[in-house]
């Protein structure tokens, strides 16, 4: 495995937002981009509480630390459910992913999309 320390860069992620926020257009583009936000989130935060580097994940993972660098950016890459789980094992966790139902619909709209569906 690399042989370097591991020395994690303070973010204030509240504290970016509410100043972000005030820019204008800012608030849509991360609204569209918030699942990818919180997706990058759980991957920094794993990544730092098992102490690695992009470098010793990248080794685990069988790759380079520049697919790990595009791995963990928001927005610029969309990885494969191998790949999440490769990356999810070299940093000691199990992917988890789950359906979560959307509060604005309602029962009429779901039976809608069930007719288009089934034809």
């Amino acid at each position: 495995m690399a042989d370097v320390k591991y020395k994690p860069v303070s973010h204030d992620h509240e504290a970016f937002l509410k100043k972000a926020l005030k820019r204008k257009g800012f608030r849509k583009a991360y609204k569209d981009l918030e699942e990818e936000y919180t997706l990058t989130r759980e991957m920094l935060t794993a990544r730092s509480n098992f102490g690695l580097t992009q470098e010793a994940v990248a080794e685990l993972m069988g790759t380079t630390k520049s697919a790990v660098s595009r791995l963990e950016a928001v927005g610029k890459h969309a990885p494969s459910l191998t790949t999440l789980k490769k990356y999810a094992q070299a940093v000691g966790c199990r992917l988890e992913i789950k359906l979560v139902p959307n509060s604005r619909l309602t029962k009429c709209s779901t039976r809608s999309a069930k007719k288009l569906a089934t034809g």
